[in-house]
């Protein structure tokens, strides 16, 4: 028996029976990512209801367009420049001490837009899965990243997904971009030292690194140590709140905070000497380092800052940064000097000085 269906088709039990389909949540029943997860069709829908849009909900991801729209009024009235940022996230394990590669990806974007003084709003994230990645897996991160822009206050509003072949990637690898707005009159630059600046951190270095280096199992070490990861934009809100002249501000991640400082030197051609005994480093990190000939120092941190401020806000900003749970262990490790321009020098324990050079080569590779 056929069915045709009349212009009053809404009223029909077949068109009935479908609506209460489609609004059925949707529900993944797989336990482990397939190819049929990025073709387009249902399964792929399903995957975005159930994990993404269930997860991220909000009113600018719920419409599901193929891009967010973003009110420029609102915008507008937050300051007077768009920062816009983007990186991706390979790190290996995606699990490790403190954190996991979701949580890492929100809070890296967030901390990207945060140093250059703007407000974060906004993100996107893409997906490459790899057949076989482990549906619950895949959810774990994901509830990770909506947990880190809450605390961050930002809403993720697009994104998208692809599945490769099994042993085409390396179980999931994550894009983030992120837009945020800058107020007016914050101009903060890696070119804007000047000799009589103070250098800033807000705690210990290298904790990441040696997180992931010891998550990976590799070497026969044990320690405690776990990853830093965290977002700093609240704790740079502070800093600006009492210091809006903060000339240089950069988060520490690859290369460390000897490429960030090396950068700034460059750019600002001036001069910066660090004071080793004022180094927050910890005794597990320090001890790693001496057993594999690393230099703390260019080890990666994930929430980790490096400042430069003029001399007569140090104290100030130190105080607040101390206020902050993100920036307990800030320290003044150094001073920007003339010369020698566009070099970072390491003043020591014994009162001799040598270069901290660029970091050259990786120390470790997939680490963010």
């Amino acid at each position: 028996m056929t069915h045709s269906l009349s212009q009053n088709s809404a009223e029909h039990p077949l068109f009935q029976k479908l609506e209460k389909v489609r609004r059925r949540p949707a529900k993944i029943r797989d336990k482990t990512v397939t190819l049929a997860h990025g073709s387009g069709g249902k399964a792929m829908r399903d995957l975005i209801d159930d994990i993404f849009v269930k997860t991220f909900d909000n009113s600018i991801l719920s419409l599901l367009e193929d891009q967010a729209s973003l009110n420029l009024a609102e915008l507008a009235a937050l300051g007077d420049r768009l920062a816009f940022t983007t990186d991706s996230y390979v790190v290996d394990p995606i699990f490790f001490p403190g954190s996991n590669i979701g949580e890492l990806a929100v809070n890296g974007t967030v901390n990207d837009l945060a140093v250059s003084g703007a407000k974060p709003l906004y993100l996107s994230c893409g997906f490459i899965l790899e057949e076989g990645l482990a549906i619950d897996t895949l959810r774990q991160i994901v509830q990770s990243m909506k947990i880190a822009a809450d605390k961050a206050g930002v809403k993720i509003v697009t994104g998208d997904t692809k599945v490769v072949n099994r042993g085409c990637a390396d179980k999931l690898f994550i894009n983030t971009a992120g837009v945020g707005v800058i107020p007016s009159k914050i101009n903060i630059s890696a070119q804007n030292l000047q000799p009589g600046d103070v250098i800033l951190v807000n705690g210990y270095l290298g904790d990441h690194g040696t997180a992931i280096l010891i998550a990976r199992g590799e070497l026969a070490l044990d320690t405690a140590i776990e990853s830093d990861c965290q977002p700093l934009n609240h704790l740079i809100d502070k800093i600006i709140e009492v210091c809006p002249n903060v000339r240089a501000l950069r988060d520490a991640t690859r290369g460390g905070v000897a490429t960030v400082l090396n950068e700034f030197a460059m750019s600002s051609e001036v001069g910066i000497r660090l004071f080793e005994p004022q180094l927050p480093i910890r005794e597990e990190v320090q001890g790693v380092c001496e057993i594999l000939g690393l230099e703390p120092l260019y080890l990666a941190n994930e929430g980790k800052l490096v400042l430069g401020v003029p001399k007569e806000y140090a104290e100030t900003v130190l105080e607040a940064m101390k206020s902050h749970p993100a920036g307990e262990s800030s320290r003044i490790i150094g001073e920007v000097i003339a010369s020698p321009p566009g070099v970072v020098l390491l003043q020591t324990a014994f009162g001799t000085e040598r270069i901290v050079d660029m970091l050259v080569g990786d120390q470790l590779p997939r680490i963010c």
